[in-house]
């Protein structure tokens, strides 16, 4: 059986041994696409251009609560990152913490990307900084939208502004019209994200937490939480009519991820052996981040599906059986 696959990253680590056929899905020939994450969910939610892909969590849950079955979800998880500690701020607008957003412009790719999602949930459970303190500006139009395609209207007490087409997120920051963005793409090379220019990289901007990587670890210290951003999905009718093709695929994808798992390991035995880091490294670099299944995820799951029903995104709380196939459930 030929299918079409596509994930943002094909040269992310824990996908590469399925695009250069060093794992493969047992009775599935698998054609390989790697495109940019905007530009895939947008073609999947607007044309089913693959049969499988990469999916981000936001859009599914936002495509089951609007009644789409086109998709299956795969507890596979090929996008996680800390995106809710990488907001980006003008340096002159008085912006050093985040009760300083209450009020201000912020620019937003798409209102309802899952990275947006998991930024407002943080800023609301941790600083008390809610959705509605905001004004929002958000790039991407309808015709270039996957809330769009998922029929996404902005809840009733957010205010939500498009940016026009004549100008972009980027412009917009530099012009002095926006005072931040709570997620910036830049120079991305799809057919969705318009912004061009490095704004993390320039003088006049910062990070509204002045180490994003110790605000990250302090939130996974406290809630054991490594977001999760996307997820794999199939056609429903492939699996109505070939139901083994889902245990076939997430367990091609277990073992590309064990195969990487086993690379990182290898290189930090290497670093251990000098003995310069101390004991308590050795522990927390032997520790897997990544893992797939929903067993090992379940609070992160449960946790993006509360954010969606609080932000209004979801006009109920989404099951997690609701989203993924029952053969996997127990994995």
């Amino acid at each position: 059986m030929k299918l079409q696959l596509s994930v943002g990253m094909g040269n992310n680590p824990r996908t590469r041994p399925i695009f250069d056929g060093k794992v493969a899905a047992e009775g599935i020939d698998l054609i390989c696409t790697s495109i940019h994450a905007s530009e895939l969910f947008w073609r999947q939610f607007r044309f089913a251009d693959f049969d499988i892909s990469e999916m981000s969590m936001s859009g599914l849950l936002m495509a089951v609560a609007s009644g789409d079955e086109r998709w299956v979800g795969l507890p596979i998880f090929t996008t996680r990152r800390m995106f809710n500690v990488g907001v980006l701020v003008r340096k002159d607008r008085g912006i050093d913490k985040p009760a300083d957003l209450k009020g201000k412009k912020m620019g937003v790719p798409e209102y309802q990307q899952t990275a947006a999602l998991w930024t407002r949930g943080y800023l609301q459970h941790e600083y008390d900084v809610h959705p509605r303190d905001m004004e929002f500006w958000m790039e991407r139009n309808d015709d270039h939208s996957q809330g769009a395609a998922v029929g996404f209207k902005p809840p009733a007490d957010v205010r939500l502004n498009y940016i026009p087409n004549d100008t972009n997120m980027g412009e917009m920051l530099l012009e002095g019209k926006l005072d931040g963005a709570l997620r910036y793409l830049a120079g991305t090379d799809n057919l969705v994200d318009r912004s061009t220019v490095d704004l993390y990289r320039h003088p006049d901007f910062k990070t509204l937490f002045p180490d994003p990587h110790a605000e990250g670890v302090k939130f996974y210290r406290k809630t054991g939480i490594y977001p999760i951003n996307h997820c794999m999905v199939i056609k429903r009718e492939i699996v109505d009519h070939h139901p083994w093709t889902v245990l076939n695929i997430f367990k091609a994808f277990v073992r590309a991820n064990e195969m990487a798992e086993k690379a990182r390991m290898e290189a930090v035995a290497y670093h251990l052996e000098t003995g310069l880091l101390p004991p308590e490294a050795r522990k927390a670099l032997a520790t897997p981040l990544i893992r797939h299944g929903i067993a090992a995820n379940r609070k992160i799951l449960e946790t993006t599906a509360q954010y969606s029903f609080e932000q209004g995104l979801t006009p109920r709380l989404i099951e997690l059986d609701e989203l993924f196939a029952p053969s996997v459930m127990e994995q």
